[in-house]
This record gives C-alpha cells, sequence and structure tokens, in this order.
C-alpha cells in the first residue's frame, strides 16, 4: 500500500534507511530489529516494508537516513493510543534540540491526556535551515535539506505507528517556528500549523492551505512583531506578524477575523473553508518566549480545525 505521505518533490537524493531504534521509556529487552528500506524518488514510505521493532509506548529514538546523512527524532507514544491517532511534530528552536524540546513544552503530558503521537526532531548543529533569510546558521549555510528530513520522518511514523494522516500538525519555538511556516509553504502532509515566535522566511510561492495559529509577543527582541531585523545570532527579519497571518487568510480564502481580548491576551480569529481556521494570538508585552497557556491552546485548536 502506497504510503499517503509519498509526495513528488524537486529532485533530491532523499533515500532514506532506518536505523534500529533506541528507547528511554517502554523499550523492550533484546536487540531491535532493524528495518532497511531504499527510495526511489520523493520519501521514505513508497514501497512495502515490514515493519521494525521500536516504537512501544513511552519515548523512543530512531535514525533515519536521509540522502546518504543520518538523522534522529525522538518519538513520544502514550499508553492506550487507539488507531489512527493525531501527531503532532515539535520543532526545537536554534541552540536546542530534541531532548530539550520533549523536556520544556509540556506535550508528553498533554499526549497522555488526549491520546496523541509526538515527534521531536533534532536539527542538524541545533538548527533548522527555513529556505529562506539566511535562516539559521550552519544549517543554512550548509544547504541542510531539513525539508526533505521532516517529510521523511513523518512517512517513518506513518510506516510504523497507527496514525491519521488528515491529523497531522507541526508547531515550533523561534527557528523551529520559522520551519513549521517552510513545512506549510512546500509540503501538503499538514492539516495545521502553530508557529510560536517566530515568522516566515520562505519565499511561499505555492503555499498549501492548512490551518494556522501564530503565537507572538508585541515585546518579542528576536522576532520583532513588527517586522524589522530582530537582535540576536540570527537578525531575523520577516514580515510584519500581522500581515503574515492575513496572507496566510488569503491563501486560505477566509472570512474577515474577530478578535477577542482576554487580560494580555488578543486572539484575532477567522474562520476558512473546509473546517480550516487562522488565529493571531498576540501576548502584549511578552518577549522571545513560549507562553505557558501555548501547548494546549494549540492542541485545542489543531483537535478543532483539520481540513
Amino acid at each position: 500500500m502506497t504510503s499517503p505521505f509519498c509526495e513528488k518533490r524537486p529532485a533530491a537524493d532523499l533515500s532514506v534507511t532506518r536505523r534500529p531504534a533506541r528507547h528511554r521509556v517502554g523499550a523492550s529487552l533484546g536487540v531491535f530489529v532493524a528495518l532497511l528500506g531504499l527510495l526511489s524518488g520523493a520519501i521514505l514510505g513508497c514501497s512495502p516494508r515490514t515493519p521494525p521493532m521500536g516504537f512501544g509506548n513511552g519515548t523512543s529514538i530512531h535514525t533515519i537516513s536521509v540522502g546518504g546523512v543520518d538523522r534522529t527524532y525522538r518519538l513520544y507514544k502514550p499508553v492506550g493510543l487507539p488507531p489512527s491517532a493525531p501527531l503532532v511534530v515539535m520543532l526545537h528552536g536554534g541552540f536546542g534540540n530534541a531532548a530539550q524540546a520533549e523536556r520544556s513544552y509540556g506535550w508528553n503530558e498533554l499526549a497522555d491526556s488526549e491520546k496523541f503521537v509526538v515527534a521531536y526532531p533534532d536539527g542538524l548543529y541545533r538548527a533548522w535551515n527555513t529556505n529562506g533569510g539566511g535562516c539559521c546558521g550552519r544549517a543554512a549555510r550548509e544547504g541542510v535539506d531539513d525539508l526533505g528530513y521532516l517529510v521523511a520522518a513523518v512517512a517513518d511514523i506513518a510506516d510504523n505507528v497507527s496514525i491519521d494522516p488528515t491529523k497531522v500538525y507541526a508547531t515550533g519555538m523561534s527557528n523551529g517556528a520559522i520551519m513549521s511556516y517552510t513545512l506549510a509553504c512546500n509540503t501538503g502532509i499538514f492539516a495545521g500549523i502553530g508557529p510560536v515566535a517566530g515568522t516566515q522566511l520562505d519565499p511561499c510561492h505555492a503555499p498549501h492551505s492548512v490551518s494556522v495559529m501564530h503565537i507572538h509577543g508585541t515585546n518579542d527582541p528576536r522576532v520583532y512583531y513588527t517586522g524589522e531585523p530582530g537582535s540576536g545570532f540570527a537578525h531575523i527579519d520577516g514580515p510584519p506578524v500581522p500581515a503574515l497571518n492575513a496572507f496566510w487568510r488569503n491563501v486560505d480564502r477566509c472570512s474577515p477575523p474577530v478578535a477577542t481580548t482576554d487580560g494580555l491576551v488578543t486572539t484575532s480569529r477567522a474562520t476558512c473553508p473546509d473546517n480550516r481556521s487562522v488565529a493571531l494570538v498576540t501576548v502584549d508585552g511578552a518577549g522571545h518566549q513560549w507562553p505557558s497557556f501555548a501547548t494546549q491552546m494549540l492542541w485545542q485548536f489543531f483537535s478543532a480545525n483539520s481540513g
């Protein structure tokens, strides 16, 4: 059976090989069986294979080789996961990593109660190549194919865990938030994205219709809400956040947004065809940070807005 994640992308060497999984929680004893699969064309999952062991409950670590480069990701699978579960892909920020993202944002605890799968990919050199704006760091300078890696990682998960291909979401902090926009601009496998303290740097010539919830503080010194070049290592220079949100409302053919304010948080939300929504959550006075309410709010948004 052909994977629903088998998309045609520009010609590139995206051959993928699975490596043995390593487990922190819920692992079976003994030697794990590694699956070797060559990919002809786009991504992993385009030909039938026998699933490897190693996708048990708890956190497991998986390695795939994409274009000859070994890439790892962490996967959290809660106990009692039903068939056809949603998948959330959490992208760490610059100078972060998968383990840090798993510790920091509370997704595992929410997955335990809401029964979804969480993936924590690892960017090479602790950054993501976002296909624009020179962002970020060595990953951008060396042209790392993070787009191909992330699509391949989702396909690897889909081959080995029962997830619903219509309920795959991406979120991220800072550099990871920027990468989530790159995914929405260049792939059609995500039903929604939830960027936090990021912007869009990819030219996005052919955006895909997705639900978007963007969360941003008005005093962010790294990625300015108003769009000027930010301070810090990368000097991120994206569009003003409200203009970026308007771009996605246009992509999704949404109705005019309606704004509500609760204390320091203003949420502007627009409804769109095919059960999509585009929302901007503005936190007055907040800096470059993941607000305490963000994880719960993003999950509620994802689960309510799948195209």
